[in-house]
């Protein structure tokens, strides 16, 4: 019987410790992911997005818990031959053991095949109303014009030396669209997907915070003072053809553009047919619920401490807001053009909610309105340009992905 010998086990059990471990690079990622929970439940900014990434990043950085570990086989070597020169040579001639992998790492394959953000799509379509876009199709140009963004921040990572596939991604974050970033990225860059996923969700969740300045700025209060005429009521039938139409046209301009697209419509389609009640239930509860978990935490877990805290990653996050913040501009120049062009009957600030932010940058340019004329009813003319944004934000991806992709 082997003895025991219990200050050896008890430096085992140390060892064994993540606290024996850790590394300045987790607890840094553990701080970052304790202050987005922190800006998720007490400022509740996008708390069903923030909480599973924040806690995936926690995750991830727990020393010793490889919930992010990769499967591996241990294989068995067979020396073949022995020379003067080389010593032996062996052969593998079969696996004597595999090891699993962690949890999260088969969880994120749903990101890395990129299936988790057409799904998405797919419930965004569910919950969202194409009424006020399709009663006012001049709102398509505001959200085309909101996607500026994307491609500034695009040009300025090309010059800042990163190559296509990683500019493309940075410049994504523009689009204010966090499914999209994840799926351009995961077949782009998949290596910039942990600072990119944060840095978009963030911008997403403080939209409230980053756009009122800039509205603000490029408008004069007279201009943010409009009120806008009730837009008309738009049928059924247009509602259901609506995304049938677009489904067809942009899967043949831009194929690549089709899982995220396609998706979208079919929600929307689910919504406005009335005869798939339990399936737009579904995609617009429980379906995207559950994806949104899988999601946020896989996609947190991409950031790990040691890849994620480099001065490439700050530098992603400081293009990512100046793509967000040019995103908004696009879209309130705009606002501020059509205004003056129909002799001031639209109010600029609903050009700031092409960003794809859904519904939140809608209610931002509401609140920016009110401020300026208690009066002011702007949200479903803001609605128009907000889900613009997102046809636009995935059209723009769908682009960069026929260029660049392989």
């Amino acid at each position: 019987m082997q003895d025991f010998n219990l200050g050896q086990s008890l430096l085992d059990f140390f060892n064994s410790m993540g606290f024996a471990t850790i590394t300045w690079q987790q607890i840094v990622m553990l701080l970052i992911g304790c202050i987005l929970l922190y800006l998720a439940i007490v400022k509740k900014y996008e708390p069903l997005l923030l909480v599973p990434i924040a806690f995936g990043m926690i995750l991830a950085n727990l020393p010793g818990a490889g919930l992010m570990e990769h499967p591996y086989e241990v294989l068995n070597l067979v020396p073949a031959a022995e020379t003067a020169e080389q010593g032996t040579n062996y052969v593998v001639t079969h696996a004597d053991a595999y090891t699993n992998g962690g949890l999260l790492y088969y969880l994120y394959q749903g990101v890395k095949l990129g299936i988790y953000p057409p799904l998405i799509f797919l419930g965004v379509g569910a919950m969202t109303d194409f009424g006020p876009l399709i009663a006012n199709p001049k709102s398509l140009l505001l959200g085309a014009a909101a996607q500026l963004g994307i491609f500034v921040a695009f040009i300025g990572a090309l010059l800042l030396g990163f190559s296509t596939n990683e500019a493309a991604s940075i410049g994504i974050i523009g689009g204010a669209d966090g499914p999209t970033a994840i799926f351009l990225t995961s077949k782009l860059a998949p290596w910039l997907l942990g600072p990119i996923a944060v840095a978009a969700y963030s911008y997403m969740a403080l939209v409230p915070v980053i756009q009122p300045p800039f509205m603000k700025l490029l408008t004069t209060k007279k201009e943010r003072s409009i009120e806008m005429k009730q837009l008309r009521e738009v049928s059924k039938t247009e509602k259901i053809i609506f995304p049938i139409v677009v489904t067809i046209f942009i899967s043949l301009l831009l194929p690549a553009a089709a899982p995220l697209i396609g998706m979208l419509m079919l929600g929307n389609l689910f919504r406005e047919c009335l005869v798939a009640d339990r399936l737009n239930k579904t995609a617009q509860n429980e379906l995207i619920n559950i994806v949104t978990i899988f999601l946020g935490v896989t996609v947190g877990a991409t950031a790990n401490g040691e890849t994620f805290l480099k001065l490439e990653t700050l530098g992603i996050i400081l293009m990512g807001l100046a793509a967000f913040i040019c995103g908004t501009i696009g879209g309130t120049l705009l606002g501020k053009l059509m205004c003056k062009l129909s002799g001031g009957k639209i109010n600029p600030l609903i050009g700031s909610a092409g960003v794809s932010a859904v519904p939140m940058a809608a209610r931002v340019s509401q609140k920016v309105g009110q401020e300026a004329n208690p009066k002011n009813f702007l949200l479903m003319h803001a609605m128009g340009p907000n889900v613009a944004g997102v046809i636009g934000s995935a059209v723009a991806a769908g682009i960069l992905l026929s260029l660049f992709g392989s």
